[in-house]
């Protein structure tokens, strides 16, 4: 069924936020990377919704913002909606996520990075165990890998 998103050791959260994030690959199947501003860690490009918004618009928002790139939704991949699924952010937020995981492919944009990101790059499947990431960002590559034919709703 692959890892559950919940970390028993999570911080008790301040606030919970709808978020949508985005597996973004090219034709070579790689996966579109961006390296986080705020910790230095790898992250699919994605955020908190805005309340005009959709989940999927959302993602393909979250997408141009961060990454300069123009998204098309093409799946979903599953869901990290367990209680313990909080990040701590540098300015003291403990945020507990309420995350929808999107699939999609580029349709136009040029890549470029943001005030919230320092780098981005496509990561093959070999190389993603090895990059540092937030351990939320884990489930969320491995529940796309799995190709399940029902999404994983964790």
């Amino acid at each position: 069924m692959g890892r559950s998103c919940d970390d028993p050791n999570a911080p008790e959260p301040s606030s919970l936020v709808v978020a949508a994030s985005a597996v973004v690959t090219d034709e070579a199947g790689r996966i579109l990377l961006q390296r986080r501003r705020d910790n230095g860690l790898r992250a699919l490009p994605g955020g908190g919704m805005d309340l005009t918004d959709s989940l999927p618009g959302t993602a393909v928002r979250e997408v141009k913002e961060e990454t300069g790139l123009d998204v098309e939704i093409t799946g979903l991949a599953g869901t990290c909606t367990g209680p313990e699924h909080v990040i701590a952010y540098s300015d003291g937020e403990v945020r507990r996520q309420f995350a929808v995981v999107f699939t999609a492919h580029i349709v136009g944009g040029e890549p470029g990075i943001s005030d919230e990101s320092t780098d981005l790059r496509f990561a093959g499947p070999e190389e993603l165990d090895a990059l540092p990431m937030h351990h939320t960002q884990r489930p969320r590559l491995e529940h796309f890998r799995e190709r399940r034919a029902t999404q994983y709703p964790g």
